[in-house]
Protein backbone atom coordinates (compact mmCIF):
# COMPACT_ATOMS: atom_id res chain seq x y z
CA UNK A 1 0.00 0.00 0.00
CA UNK A 2 1.41 3.36 -1.01
CA UNK A 3 0.25 6.54 0.61
CA UNK A 4 1.38 10.05 -0.24
CA UNK A 5 -0.04 12.87 1.86
CA UNK A 6 0.05 16.37 0.40
CA UNK A 7 -1.21 19.34 2.37
CA UNK A 8 -2.91 22.49 1.14
CA UNK A 9 -1.91 26.10 1.70
CA UNK A 10 -3.29 27.97 -1.24
CA UNK A 11 -3.24 31.60 -0.21
CA UNK A 12 0.03 33.43 0.22
CA UNK A 13 0.85 37.00 1.19
CA UNK A 14 2.84 39.40 -0.95
CA UNK A 15 2.71 42.43 1.36
CA UNK A 16 6.03 43.27 2.96
CA UNK A 17 6.12 44.91 6.35
CA UNK A 18 9.34 46.78 6.82
CA UNK A 19 7.73 50.01 8.04
CA UNK A 20 8.55 50.75 11.64
CA UNK A 21 4.98 50.94 12.92
CA UNK A 22 3.87 47.68 11.33
CA UNK A 23 4.63 44.53 13.27
CA UNK A 24 4.68 40.85 12.38
CA UNK A 25 3.81 37.93 14.68
CA UNK A 26 4.48 34.35 13.54
CA UNK A 27 3.84 31.05 15.21
CA UNK A 28 2.26 27.61 15.14
CA UNK A 29 -1.31 26.60 15.90
CA UNK A 30 -3.77 23.86 14.91
CA UNK A 31 -1.03 21.90 13.19
CA UNK A 32 -0.16 24.77 10.88
CA UNK A 33 1.49 28.19 10.90
CA UNK A 34 0.05 31.63 11.45
CA UNK A 35 1.17 35.10 10.48
CA UNK A 36 -0.25 38.39 11.71
CA UNK A 37 0.69 41.78 10.30
CA UNK A 38 -0.69 44.81 12.07
CA UNK A 39 -0.21 48.53 12.57
CA UNK A 40 -0.24 49.75 16.13
CA UNK A 41 1.64 51.09 19.10
CA UNK A 42 2.26 47.67 20.65
CA UNK A 43 4.88 45.32 19.24
CA UNK A 44 4.66 42.68 21.95
CA UNK A 45 1.29 41.01 21.36
CA UNK A 46 2.75 37.58 20.58
CA UNK A 47 2.21 36.12 24.05
CA UNK A 48 -1.38 37.34 24.19
CA UNK A 49 -2.11 35.97 20.71
CA UNK A 50 -0.71 32.58 21.71
CA UNK A 51 -2.88 32.62 24.84
CA UNK A 52 -6.02 33.31 22.80
CA UNK A 53 -5.16 30.55 20.35
CA UNK A 54 -4.48 28.13 23.20
CA UNK A 55 -7.91 28.81 24.69
CA UNK A 56 -9.43 28.29 21.25
CA UNK A 57 -7.62 24.97 20.84
CA UNK A 58 -8.89 23.80 24.21
CA UNK A 59 -12.36 24.20 22.81
CA UNK A 60 -12.15 23.02 19.21
CA UNK A 61 -8.87 21.20 18.53
CA UNK A 62 -9.48 17.52 17.81
CA UNK A 63 -5.75 16.99 18.42
CA UNK A 64 -5.96 18.19 22.04
CA UNK A 65 -7.22 15.19 24.06
CA UNK A 66 -8.80 17.36 26.77
CA UNK A 67 -10.47 19.87 24.47
CA UNK A 68 -14.24 20.21 24.53
CA UNK A 69 -14.67 18.66 21.09
CA UNK A 70 -12.35 15.74 21.93
CA UNK A 71 -14.27 15.01 25.12
CA UNK A 72 -17.51 15.03 23.14
CA UNK A 73 -16.00 12.68 20.57
CA UNK A 74 -14.99 10.36 23.40
CA UNK A 75 -18.65 10.23 24.49
CA UNK A 76 -18.00 11.95 27.81
CA UNK A 77 -21.21 12.96 29.54
CA UNK A 78 -22.30 16.45 30.61
CA UNK A 79 -19.53 18.34 28.79
CA UNK A 80 -20.28 22.06 29.13
CA UNK A 81 -19.84 23.94 25.86
CA UNK A 82 -18.10 27.30 25.66
CA UNK A 83 -18.79 30.21 23.31
CA UNK A 84 -16.18 29.09 20.77
CA UNK A 85 -17.84 25.71 20.41
CA UNK A 86 -21.39 27.07 20.29
CA UNK A 87 -20.46 29.70 17.68
CA UNK A 88 -18.84 27.00 15.55
CA UNK A 89 -21.81 24.67 15.88
CA UNK A 90 -24.38 27.36 15.01
CA UNK A 91 -22.48 28.40 11.89
CA UNK A 92 -21.83 24.78 10.88
CA UNK A 93 -25.55 24.06 11.12
CA UNK A 94 -26.34 27.15 9.03
CA UNK A 95 -23.86 26.15 6.32
CA UNK A 96 -25.18 22.55 6.44
CA UNK A 97 -28.63 23.86 5.57
CA UNK A 98 -27.37 26.40 3.04
CA UNK A 99 -25.43 23.73 1.14
CA UNK A 100 -28.09 21.03 1.40
CA UNK A 101 -25.80 18.87 3.52
CA UNK A 102 -22.60 19.25 1.49
CA UNK A 103 -20.98 20.66 4.63
CA UNK A 104 -21.38 18.44 7.67
CA UNK A 105 -19.16 18.39 10.76
CA UNK A 106 -20.50 14.95 11.77
CA UNK A 107 -18.47 13.38 8.96
CA UNK A 108 -15.60 12.71 11.39
CA UNK A 109 -15.85 8.88 11.43
CA UNK A 110 -15.59 8.72 7.64
CA UNK A 111 -12.80 11.31 7.44
CA UNK A 112 -10.88 9.28 10.02
CA UNK A 113 -11.43 6.08 8.04
CA UNK A 114 -9.80 7.69 5.02
CA UNK A 115 -6.86 8.82 7.14
CA UNK A 116 -7.55 12.54 6.76
CA UNK A 117 -8.91 13.06 10.26
CA UNK A 118 -7.61 13.35 13.79
CA UNK A 119 -6.66 9.70 14.26
CA UNK A 120 -3.57 7.93 12.99
CA UNK A 121 -5.61 5.08 11.59
CA UNK A 122 -7.03 4.53 8.15
CA UNK A 123 -9.01 1.64 6.73
CA UNK A 124 -9.53 -0.01 3.38
CA UNK A 125 -12.42 1.92 1.91
CA UNK A 126 -15.31 -0.05 0.45
CA UNK A 127 -19.09 0.27 0.37
CA UNK A 128 -19.59 -2.01 3.37
CA UNK A 129 -17.40 0.15 5.58
CA UNK A 130 -18.94 3.39 4.35
CA UNK A 131 -22.48 2.10 4.87
CA UNK A 132 -21.61 1.15 8.46
CA UNK A 133 -20.27 4.65 9.15
CA UNK A 134 -23.01 6.69 7.47
CA UNK A 135 -25.36 5.87 10.34
CA UNK A 136 -23.34 8.31 12.44
CA UNK A 137 -23.39 11.14 9.87
CA UNK A 138 -25.96 13.94 9.78
CA UNK A 139 -26.36 17.29 11.54
CA UNK A 140 -29.96 16.27 12.26
CA UNK A 141 -28.55 13.68 14.68
CA UNK A 142 -26.90 16.17 17.03
CA UNK A 143 -27.96 19.38 18.75
CA UNK A 144 -26.96 21.86 21.44
CA UNK A 145 -29.32 21.80 24.41
CA UNK A 146 -30.61 24.80 26.33
CA UNK A 147 -28.13 24.10 29.13
CA UNK A 148 -25.16 24.26 26.71
CA UNK A 149 -24.52 20.56 26.31
CA UNK A 150 -24.39 18.28 23.29
CA UNK A 151 -27.13 15.77 22.64
CA UNK A 152 -26.05 13.04 20.23
CA UNK A 153 -26.00 9.31 19.62
CA UNK A 154 -23.06 7.35 21.01
CA UNK A 155 -20.32 6.96 18.40
CA UNK A 156 -21.19 10.16 16.53
CA UNK A 157 -18.11 12.38 16.32
CA UNK A 158 -17.53 15.94 15.21
CA UNK A 159 -14.77 17.29 12.99
CA UNK A 160 -14.61 21.08 12.94
CA UNK A 161 -11.34 21.32 11.02
CA UNK A 162 -13.05 22.67 7.89
CA UNK A 163 -14.54 25.59 9.79
CA UNK A 164 -12.61 26.13 13.03
CA UNK A 165 -9.45 27.40 11.34
CA UNK A 166 -11.42 30.20 9.72
CA UNK A 167 -13.16 30.83 13.02
CA UNK A 168 -9.80 31.21 14.76
CA UNK A 169 -8.92 33.93 12.24
CA UNK A 170 -12.06 35.84 13.24
CA UNK A 171 -11.21 35.37 16.91
CA UNK A 172 -7.76 36.91 16.46
CA UNK A 173 -9.21 39.77 14.41
CA UNK A 174 -11.63 40.53 17.24
CA UNK A 175 -8.71 40.45 19.68
CA UNK A 176 -6.73 42.94 17.56
CA UNK A 177 -9.68 45.29 17.32
CA UNK A 178 -10.09 45.14 21.10
CA UNK A 179 -6.58 46.63 21.16
CA UNK A 180 -7.61 49.46 18.85
CA UNK A 181 -5.92 47.89 15.80
CA UNK A 182 -7.79 48.36 12.52
CA UNK A 183 -5.09 47.88 9.88
CA UNK A 184 -4.16 44.21 9.87
CA UNK A 185 -3.82 40.92 8.06
CA UNK A 186 -4.40 37.64 9.92
CA UNK A 187 -3.43 34.40 8.15
CA UNK A 188 -3.85 31.02 9.85
CA UNK A 189 -2.98 28.10 7.62
CA UNK A 190 -3.98 30.03 4.49
CA UNK A 191 -7.37 31.18 5.77
CA UNK A 192 -7.18 34.91 6.26
CA UNK A 193 -8.89 38.19 6.90
CA UNK A 194 -7.70 41.71 6.18
CA UNK A 195 -8.86 45.08 7.39
CA UNK A 196 -7.84 48.59 6.48
CA UNK A 197 -4.71 49.15 4.42
CA UNK A 198 -0.95 49.04 4.50
CA UNK A 199 -0.69 52.81 4.54
CA UNK A 200 -2.39 53.83 1.28
CA UNK A 201 -2.08 50.40 -0.33
CA UNK A 202 -4.50 47.51 -0.43
CA UNK A 203 -3.36 44.18 0.94
CA UNK A 204 -2.08 41.91 -1.82
CA UNK A 205 -2.67 38.16 -1.64
CA UNK A 206 -2.23 35.40 -4.20
CA UNK A 207 -4.05 32.22 -5.14
CA UNK A 208 -1.69 29.41 -6.08
CA UNK A 209 -2.03 27.62 -9.39
CA UNK A 210 -3.84 24.34 -8.59
CA UNK A 211 -1.46 21.85 -10.12
CA UNK A 212 0.01 18.74 -8.53
CA UNK A 213 3.61 19.36 -7.61
CA UNK A 214 2.94 23.01 -6.70
CA UNK A 215 3.92 22.44 -3.10
CA UNK A 216 5.47 25.82 -2.26
CA UNK A 217 3.02 28.64 -1.59
CA UNK A 218 3.74 31.57 -3.88
CA UNK A 219 6.00 29.67 -6.26
CA UNK A 220 3.37 29.33 -8.98
CA UNK A 221 0.65 31.94 -8.53
CA UNK A 222 -2.55 31.83 -10.56
CA UNK A 223 -3.65 35.37 -9.73
CA UNK A 224 -2.95 38.25 -7.37
CA UNK A 225 -5.85 39.86 -5.54
CA UNK A 226 -5.94 43.36 -4.07
CA UNK A 227 -8.22 43.31 -1.05
CA UNK A 228 -9.36 45.06 2.09
CA UNK A 229 -12.04 44.52 4.74
CA UNK A 230 -12.72 40.94 3.67
CA UNK A 231 -12.13 37.34 4.72
CA UNK A 232 -10.71 34.91 2.17
CA UNK A 233 -10.44 31.12 2.17
CA UNK A 234 -9.35 28.66 -0.49
CA UNK A 235 -9.89 24.93 -0.85
CA UNK A 236 -8.54 22.47 -3.41
CA UNK A 237 -7.56 18.84 -3.89
CA UNK A 238 -4.10 19.13 -5.40
CA UNK A 239 -2.10 19.17 -2.16
CA UNK A 240 -4.04 16.90 0.15
CA UNK A 241 -4.68 13.40 -1.12
CA UNK A 242 -3.21 9.95 -1.06
CA UNK A 243 -2.80 7.13 -3.52
CA UNK A 244 -3.60 3.55 -2.53
CA UNK A 245 -3.48 0.62 -4.94
CA UNK A 246 -3.42 3.06 -7.82
CA UNK A 247 -6.55 4.92 -6.65
CA UNK A 248 -6.36 8.60 -5.72
CA UNK A 249 -8.35 9.62 -2.62
CA UNK A 250 -8.84 13.33 -2.01
CA UNK A 251 -9.77 14.96 1.29
CA UNK A 252 -13.03 16.34 -0.14
CA UNK A 253 -15.56 13.74 0.98
CA UNK A 254 -19.26 13.89 0.21
CA UNK A 255 -21.13 13.51 3.54
CA UNK A 256 -24.15 12.04 1.77
CA UNK A 257 -22.31 9.21 0.02
CA UNK A 258 -19.22 8.83 2.21
CA UNK A 259 -16.98 8.74 -0.85
CA UNK A 260 -14.53 11.31 -2.15
CA UNK A 261 -16.21 13.92 -4.30
CA UNK A 262 -15.45 13.75 -8.01
CA UNK A 263 -16.07 17.29 -9.20
CA UNK A 264 -14.55 19.51 -11.87
CA UNK A 265 -13.39 22.24 -9.45
CA UNK A 266 -9.63 22.34 -8.93
CA UNK A 267 -9.65 25.25 -6.52
CA UNK A 268 -12.20 27.67 -5.10
CA UNK A 269 -11.56 30.91 -3.26
CA UNK A 270 -14.42 32.36 -1.24
CA UNK A 271 -14.72 35.99 -0.15
CA UNK A 272 -17.00 36.65 2.82
CA UNK A 273 -17.48 38.99 5.74
CA UNK A 274 -16.15 36.41 8.19
CA UNK A 275 -13.43 33.78 7.81
CA UNK A 276 -15.54 31.12 9.52
CA UNK A 277 -18.06 31.39 6.67
CA UNK A 278 -15.45 31.58 3.92
CA UNK A 279 -13.65 28.52 5.28
CA UNK A 280 -16.76 26.34 5.50
CA UNK A 281 -18.10 27.38 2.10
CA UNK A 282 -14.79 26.81 0.32
CA UNK A 283 -14.93 23.21 1.53
CA UNK A 284 -18.60 22.95 0.57
CA UNK A 285 -18.01 24.07 -3.02
CA UNK A 286 -15.47 21.30 -3.55
CA UNK A 287 -18.26 18.85 -2.71
CA UNK A 288 -21.07 20.59 -4.59
CA UNK A 289 -19.31 21.13 -7.90
CA UNK A 290 -19.17 24.22 -10.09
CA UNK A 291 -22.76 24.68 -11.23
CA UNK A 292 -24.41 24.25 -7.84
CA UNK A 293 -21.72 26.40 -6.22
CA UNK A 294 -22.23 29.20 -8.76
CA UNK A 295 -25.94 29.26 -8.05
CA UNK A 296 -25.39 29.32 -4.29
CA UNK A 297 -22.81 32.12 -4.42
CA UNK A 298 -24.71 34.24 -6.93
CA UNK A 299 -27.84 34.02 -4.75
CA UNK A 300 -25.86 35.25 -1.73
CA UNK A 301 -25.18 39.00 -1.98
CA UNK A 302 -22.64 38.82 0.86
CA UNK A 303 -20.42 36.28 -0.93
CA UNK A 304 -18.04 36.26 -3.90
CA UNK A 305 -15.99 33.43 -5.41
CA UNK A 306 -13.09 32.69 -7.75
CA UNK A 307 -13.19 29.20 -9.28
CA UNK A 308 -10.50 27.32 -11.16
CA UNK A 309 -12.00 24.29 -12.88
CA UNK A 310 -11.67 21.82 -15.71
CA UNK A 311 -14.19 22.05 -18.56
CA UNK A 312 -15.68 19.11 -20.45
CA UNK A 313 -12.73 19.17 -22.86
CA UNK A 314 -10.20 18.84 -20.05
CA UNK A 315 -9.01 22.44 -20.27
CA UNK A 316 -8.37 24.53 -17.16
CA UNK A 317 -10.70 27.52 -16.96
CA UNK A 318 -11.48 30.34 -14.54
CA UNK A 319 -14.85 31.66 -13.46
CA UNK A 320 -15.42 34.41 -10.93
CA UNK A 321 -18.41 36.35 -9.71
CA UNK A 322 -18.84 39.99 -10.64
CA UNK A 323 -17.80 41.28 -7.24
CA UNK A 324 -14.33 39.76 -7.67
CA UNK A 325 -13.57 42.19 -10.48
CA UNK A 326 -12.63 44.92 -8.01
CA UNK A 327 -10.01 42.62 -6.49
CA UNK A 328 -8.41 42.15 -9.92
CA UNK A 329 -8.28 45.79 -11.01
CA UNK A 330 -4.55 46.26 -10.34
CA UNK A 331 -3.51 43.18 -12.33
CA UNK A 332 -1.65 43.88 -15.54
CA UNK A 333 -3.31 42.76 -18.77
Amino acid sequence: MKKVFLFILTIIIFSSCQDKDFYVIKGFTQGTTYKIIYQGAQNDLGAEVDSVLHDFDMSLSTYAPTSIISRINNDEKDVILDKYFIDMFVEADRIYKKTDGAFDITIAPIVNAYGFGFTDKSARIDSTLIDSLLQYVGMNKVKVTDDNKIQKMQGLMLDGNAIAQGQSVDVICKFLESKGIYNYLVDIGGELKVKGKKYDNLWVIGVDEPIEGNMTAGENVQVKLYVTDIAVATSGNYRKFYVEDGIKYSHSINPKTGFTAKQNILSVTIFAKNAITADALATSCMIMGLEKSKIMIENSPDLEAYFIYVDKNGKTKVYYTKGVEKYLENNLD
